[in-house]
């Protein structure tokens, strides 16, 4: 996404919009709505963002870094166990970024969001076979691509 100001950014548009547009809707249907609108916003910074990266490769800067990176680690942790928790947390975001943007959604959704079958299915405009489809298919790549159940 960026960094956490524009992460910020694009939910506090997205809960504006909801309010706006979906207020006088059931309370039950504003989770669904709202993670669709946060998509919908989501994929308009994505595009405003690609043109702002070709500037920053034309001239030569860079954007390496990643804001999780720089987050400390609680003072509990040994330096060998956070390393193994970075190492973790890399890996990981690696493989969801090698998911299709389908199976990505579908796995934040349920497994970030705490979102159902069918909230999954209302926020994703989908069917609820299509979010079981998606949900195993994803499960599948990342068990295969970290090694296994964790």
């Amino acid at each position: 996404m960026g960094n956490a100001s524009d992460a910020l950014d694009i939910v506090q548009d997205a809960m504006l919009k909801l309010v706006t547009h979906y207020r006088t809707r059931a309370p039950a249907e504003w989770a669904p709505l709202f993670y669709r609108v946060l998509e919908n916003r989501i994929q308009d910074h994505r595009r405003r963002r690609t043109l702002s990266e070709r500037l920053f490769t034309y001239w030569g800067w860079s954007e390496d870094s990643d804001p999780l990176d720089n987050y400390p680690a609680p003072l509990s942790e040994t330096p060998e166990a956070q390393l193994g928790i970075t190492q973790d947390s890399a890996a990981l975001r690696r493989a969801l970024k090698r998911l299709l943007l389908r199976q990505q959604q579908v796995v934040l959704l349920r497994e970030w969001e705490g979102l159902d079958v069918r909230q999954t299915a209302r926020a994703m405009g989908c069917t609820q076979g299509s979010v079981k489809t998606h949900y195993a298919r994803a499960m599948a790549a990342l068990r295969a691509a970290l090694g296994g159940p964790r």
